[in-house]
Parts: C-alpha cells; sequence; structure tokens
C-alpha cells in the first residue's frame, strides 16, 4: 500500500549488470524520482521516454497560494476508461512528489488541489484549456495516438472564428479550413458541423479533443475528402433557427457547398443527440450524422422506412462503456431505430472508453474519413464489442459490496456519509498497481461511482471521507494490519494463480504460537502446508520462511499477497517442489535472534522441515527482503535460498563476499519500475554487488509500484524456483 510500506526474474544462471549500465540507470532514476528543488521555473512535470509522469510540486508555492494544506492531488483523466481521478503526492523535503505510470499514449489534462477544495493551475506549463482556466495537457506520444500529434510546421490546415447572429445576439464558431484552402475559385468544399455538448466550449474540440491535429493529420494521410469542419459551442445550435442562421453564415463566409448531399452533422454528449434530430427529423437535414456518446434515446417524428429520410446517406452511433452515460442510451435508441427500420451503422461499444474525450478522438478519427465519399467498411472499429443490454446495478442500499459485473466495479457507500462533502475511493486501479482516487456521486443518502474496466486482479480500497480513511463497514473482507483496507477479486485467466483452488484442493494454513525472547511475548507466525503434507513422511519437507515489510504482519502474505492461493496453484500445477512456507512476525528489534532463535526452532518443533541448509530458503518483501539480506550478511550459507523483493543490498563494509557465493545457492532480487520509491536504493545496490563480486540473480524490474501487484508476482517467480537441482 502506497505510504505504509517500505523496504526481479528469470534464468538460473548468474546475471550482473555492468557499472556502466546502473549508473545510467541511476541518472535516469534520480532524474525521475528523486525531490525537485522548489525553484519557480523547475517544470512541475517531467514525462520520461518510458511514459512515466513524475510530479514535483513546490511546498512554498502551495503554502503561498494555498495557505496550510494537509494533502495535494494532481486530479486528471488517469483512471481506467481515461476517467477523472486523483493521484496523491507525497512530501519529500520541500516538494510534494508522486510518479505514474506508464501512462497509454495520447492527451492529459490535469489540475493540482489541495485538501479537496483548493486548486491552482501548474505555472510551469505553458499549455492552457480555454474552457478551463486550472487545467494543464501534456501529450504522451506513440504509435496508437499518432494522428494526435502536432502537423509539421506549414503543413496543417488553418482555424479561424466565424461570428454570426441568430436570436438578435452574436455567436461564435471555430472553422478548420483544409491545406490549400482559398476562398476564391475551384469547386466548393463540403462542410461538417460539429457539436460540443451542453457544459462544453467549441475550443474544447482543439484544446482536449485535438481536432486540428486529426483533421490536419487525416488530410496529409490522405484518409479524408477535402472539407471544411464548423466547430460550435454547447449554447447550439439546437432549434431549426439557429443552425439555419450558422449555415447561411458559414455559406457566406466560406466556399462550401450548400446542399444537404454536402453537409454532415456530429457532436458528443448532448451535441450528438442534436446532431441525430437535424439529420433525422429536422427540415433540409443533413446527408451524414454522427452520435458521439449522443444521449438521444427516441425518434420524435422519424420516418420509418428503408433510410432515416430522403438523401440522408449515414447515420452512425458511437458510444463507450457502461461508464458512459451513452451507454444505456444507445441501447434504447438502436432499439428505437430498429421498429422504425432506420438504417444506421453502430461503431460498438468501445472497451477501453467512457464518456471523454479520449473516447471522442477515437470517435471523430473513425468518422471523418466517411464522409462525402463512398467507404467500404460499415462495421464496428476493431476490437469494439456489441450492446449487452443495458447496464444497471442493483438498486441502492441492495448492492453487494462492491458489485462486479464484466471488470466493471460498482461501489456504494451505506446512509452514514450523507452529510460529507468528498468523499472518493482509494484502490490499486492504476497501471501496474498504483493508487488513484476515484471520485464518488451521491445517488440519495448514498455515494456510488462506477469505475473499469479492471483487469482480473486482486484488488483492495478503502474510502476517503473528507480527507480520512474509513472502511467499506458493508465488505466483510478485511486485512489485520490495516483495517481501513477491503478487497475484491475479479477472475479472469490472468489472476488465475490468485484465484482459490476448488474446496478440498488446496493446502492448509494453520496458526503457530511461539515465544518470542526479543519481544518477552507470545508471538504467531502463519504456517502454509502442501496438499498431502505426511509429518510422518521418511524426508523432511524443504522450508520457506517468507517475511512481510514495514507496518505490516505475518497475516499479510495470505491477507494481501494470496499466498496461499498461488502456492496451492503452483503446487497442483506441477510447478512447485513440496514444502512448507512459514509467515512469521517480523516486526522485532532483532530479527537475526527472532528468526534463528525463536521462528526457527518452533517451526521445526511443530512441523515435519528440514534443517539443512539447502533445504531451507529465506525471503522477504521491502522491510522483510531486507531483514533477509541481513541475515545472508551476518550468516552466509545458513540458509542456501534467498530472496528480497523490493528491498536494497545497502552496506558492502563487511560482507563475506567468498562465503556468500559459496555458500548461497540462489541469491535472487526484485524490485518494481521507476514507480517503487525504493528503486534508486534498489539500482544502487546493484552497483555495490556489483563492485563486491557478489553473485547474485536480477532479470529486470518488475512492473509495477511498492505495492502487493508486485509482490505477488515476485512470489509467483521465486516459488517454482525453489529447492531444484
Amino acid at each position: 500500500m502506497p505510504e505504509l510500506y517500505h523496504a526481479s526474474l528469470r534464468p538460473n544462471g548468474v546475471r550482473r549488470l555492468s557499472a556502466m549500465i546502473i549508473a545510467g540507470v541511476m541518472v535516469m532514476a534520480v532524474m525521475m524520482l528523486a525531490p525537485r528543488s522548489a525553484s519557480a521555473d523547475t517544470p512541475w512535470l517531467n514525462v520520461s521516454e518510458g511514459r512515466y509522469a513524475s510530479f514535483s510540486v513546490p511546498a512554498a508555492y502551495v503554502q503561498a497560494n494555498m495557505g496550510q494544506v494537509s494533502q495535494i492531488m494532481v486530479e486528471g483523466n488517469f483512471g481506467p476508461s481515461t476517467t477523472w481521478t486523483e493521484f496523491g503526492l507525497t512530501r519529500r523535503g520541500d516538494v510534494w512528489s508522486g510518479t505514474l505510470g506508464p501512462l497509454k499514449p495520447g492527451l492529459y489534462y490535469y489540475q493540482v488541489t489541495g485538501d479537496d477544495t483548493k486548486s491552482l493551475k501548474d505555472p510551469t506549463n505553458s499549455t492552457s484549456v480555454a474552457s478551463k482556466p486550472l487545467w494543464s495537457t501534456f501529450f504522451v506520444p506513440g504509435d496508437s495516438a499518432r494522428l494526435l500529434v502536432d502537423a509539421p510546421a506549414g503543413q496543417g490546415g488553418k482555424v479561424d472564428t466565424l461570428t454570426y447572429r441568430t436570436k438578435n445576439e452574436e455567436r461564435s464558431a471555430l472553422v478548420w479550413t483544409p491545406p490549400g484552402y482559398s476562398a476564391k475559385g475551384g469547386k466548393p468544399y463540403p462542410v461538417l458541423f460539429l457539436q460540443s455538448g451542453m457544459d462544453r466550449s467549441a475550443t474544447d474540440w482543439l484544446d482536449l479533443g485535438r481536432a486540428k491535429q486529426i483533421l490536419d493529420n487525416l488530410s496529409a494521410d490522405g484518409a479524408i475528402k477535402p472539407m471544411v469542419v464548423v466547430i460550435t459551442d454547447g449554447r447550439g445550435p439546437d432549434d431549426d433557427k439557429e443552425l439555419k442562421d450558422l449555415r447561411k453564415a458559414v455559406g457566406d463566409a466560406y466556399r462550401v457547398h450548400r446542399g444537404r448531399e454536402h453537409q454532415a452533422i456530429a457532436g458528443v454528449a448532448e451535441g450528438g443527440s442534436q446532431a441525430l434530430r437535424a439529420a433525422l427529423t429536422g427540415p433540409g437535414g443533413f446527408a451524414y450524422a454522427g452520435s458521439f456518446s449522443g444521449l438521444l434515446t427516441e425518434l420524435a417524428g422519424g420516418r420509418p422506412g428503408p433510410a432515416p429520410a430522403p438523401g440522408v446517406k449515414l447515420v452512425r452511433l458511437y458510444t463507450g462503456n457502461v461508464t458512459d452515460p451513452a451507454y444505456n442510451a444507445t441501447n434504447r435508441l438502436t432499439k428505437a431505430l430498429d421498429r422504425a427500420r432506420v438504417r444506421y451503422e453502430f461503431d460498438g461499444v468501445n472497451p477501453d472508453g467512457g464518456a471523454n474525450w479520449t473516447a471522442w478522438q477515437e470517435n471523430l478519427i473513425d468518422f471523418v474519413p466517411r464522409l462525402f465519399r463512398k467507404v467500404s467498411d460499415h462495421g464496428p472499429s476493431a476490437g469494439h464489442g456489441p450492446l449487452k443490454g443495458e447496464f444497471a446495478p442493483p438498486p441502492p442500499g441492495t448492492t453487494p459490496t462492491p458489485f462486479v459485473k464484466d471488470g466493471f466495479v460498482t461501489f456504494e457507500t451505506t446512509t452514514d456519509f450523507k452529510d460529507v462533502q468528498h468523499l472518493t475511493v482509494w484502490a490499486n486501479i492504476a497501471p501496474g498497481g498504483s493508487w488513484l482516487r476515484v471520485p464518488m456521486s451521491r445517488d440519495g443518502d448514498r455515494w456510488r461511482v462506477t469505475v473499469g474496466p479492471l483487469e482480473p486482479w486482486f484488488y483492495y480500497y478503502r474510502w476517503i471521507v473528507d480527507r480520512v480513511g474509513v472502511k467499506d463497514a458493508s465488505n466483510p473482507t478485511k486485512i489485520t494490519s490495516e483495517p481501513a483496507w477491503s478487497s475484491f477479486f475479479i477472475p479472469g485467466e490472468r489472476a488465475r494463480l490468485l484465484s482459490d483452488v476448488p474446496a478440498g484442493q488446496g493446502g492448509k494454513v494453520e496458526s503457530l504460537t511461539y515465544r518470542s525472547n526479543v519481544a518477552n511475548a507470545d508471538r504467531t507466525a502463519l504456517v502454509w502446508t502442501p496438499p498431502g503434507y505426511d509429518p510422518n513422511r521418511a524426508e523432511p519437507y524443504p522450508v520457506l520462511y517468507l517475511q512481510h515489510g514495514s507496518g505490516q504482519n505475518y497475516t499479510d502474505w495470505t491477507e494481501m499477497g494470496r499466498a496461499k492461493q498461488i502456492l496451492d496453484h503452483q503446487f497442483l500445477d506441477g510447478d512447485l517442489v513440496p514444502m512448507v512456507v512459514v509467515m512469521g512476525n517480523g516486526n522485532s528489534s532483532n530479527f537475526n535472534k527472532e528468526l534463528l532463535e525463536n521462528i526457527v526452532p518452533a517451526a521445526r518443533a511443530c512441523y515435519h522441515i528440514a534443517s539443512d541448509p539447502s533445504r531451507q530458503a529465506l525471503a522477504g518483501l521491502s522491510m522483510g527482503g531486507g531483514q533477509a539480506i541481513g541475515v545472508l550478511k551476518a550468516y552466509p550459507g545458513q540458509f542456501a535460498s534467498i530472496a528480497a523483493f523490493s528491498a536494497g543490498f545497502g552496506s558492502g563494509t563487511g560482507v563475506d563476499v567468498a562465503a556468500i557465493n559459496s555458500k548461497t545457492k540462489l541469491f535472487r532480487v526484485y524490485v518494481g519500475d521507476v514507480t517503487d520509491f525504493v528503486y534508486p536504493s534498489f539500482m544502487a545496490g546493484l552497483t555495490t554487488m556489483n563492485n563486491l563480486g557478489v553473485h547474485y540473480e536480477f532479470d529486470g524490474v518488475t512492473p509495477g509500484p511498492h505495492g502487493w501487484d508486485v509482490w505477488q508476482k515476485n512470489l509467483v517467480d521465486l516459488a517454482p524456483r525453489l529447492f531444484k537441482g
């Protein structure tokens, strides 16, 4: 979990990184993770080539502009389906900092917020969003976002402002003209009217929708017919009069066709509904219509027949997944169109998009090449699926907590929080298993939100209620060492090793009570024994001592690490040497003594396990990994197999390298990516081991942060390697 846990992966041969490579990696780690100075001109945001976004917000600037705050969030479209979420920063010295990623290629927007209510713009980011003065943007390049990049200078179209009058008031629209457009001479151009929807500005199509870049790049690729594109804001046009006035103004100011067969209309949300009405029921109509997350559900006055109306060539519908309010609306509209025998195309359900600009960028990219020419492909976009009926979580007060369906998770609070001001669900749903807070919305006396799609895996969460962590009391799962957390599981092949095996087929987990001469108290360990464990067999079982991290306890490897499920599956798959796994209490002032004088003797007294060093292994995460390395240094050869997850090697002073190398059969180290805050110290430890000549195995980072998503994968990798050969 994010702030509490302090201190990865294949072949049997020894792998070392050269000092030169390590030095390069360390430079990258320092650039990405080291707190930056509070200088006013130091960028708050840096994005690496690996698509990690590192934020460093000077505490002095926060203090001067917000006053004293207890927390700082970067709010942005970082969540599943690129939904708006909160990413918490940690105070380190004179900056609030944090690293998030890897992010998918695309455009991101964000603002900085303190204590839920005090927001400010990043003054070091020159980008802006006209309709949202506190927002900044950044672009993450990649092949999937190729059409969102700026066209080379001088090769794109132009965007101008058109002012016109309607209903005795002055309005304006933005107009994109293609490269080579001339107001005089030649054939007129077809025209697309692009609506922005309620509460959105025409400029949003440029600042957030990347409409100019999309149109420029499609034009440069020869993928669209040259056209003029008119972009309007959320105020309209929404009726025949306004639309007529706008079309006339465009016809007067630009060299465009005035006939419907050369005119198209599309829009987002309410703008998509307006587009459909204009094409299907409005006099004069349009030959092409696109609805991007449109909310229209019925046709008023629509004509039944083989086409929506004479002259209409294309009606194409777009929707995101169940997090898009248009999902259910689109389901109802398709049924209404089918009943009326109106011909339309459906782009399919975007599995990774909601009602946001990331999805609408994709809609525009798909829609515009279909206009004013013949196309052969009339089906859904690649990877898009069918509508599966309306999405309807159980009524408030009846929802299992959380409600999980097809990878989408609906969280709901009790009525205990009806009077709070700000409530989020904090969970490991960011890339690699990092933590994001998803704002919840009031639903009567409760708060609700649907998040997804989430990949099959094990997840944990808690409510953040007016900046205080609170457990979901309706969820019976528990984490002993962290009472505010709850968990849930999304099944699937990716998470198979974390799922429960069929009843009666797995091993057993039992409690072992022992006396600690360090703590001067009785303590407890948990012990996993494999299926068919026989205390009377001739040969004792090999044993793995598996340690937890700081702020945790002996229960965490079963409650959070899914150790039982992992070991059960690997045993049943035939990948695991039958062994006993002892998960002891590592919270000790003298771990070496606690382990060797208390945990190990107690385990040997109660279980048929080996004392031969070659049949003993010691591993741990974070603090527990550091403890395992400490035992390796102090007692080389006592455990022939040693592994450390997200822990650095530490000092090389006094290390008996010859003894470690000759007596240790396996020394394997793991770490998360640059979002794991021990990454720099881990990499420094590799340099130390290289300089000393310590033999170790390291097969690269495990994608993810300093958290259970990484450590579960580390155990999955380690356990089958033990006690073989």
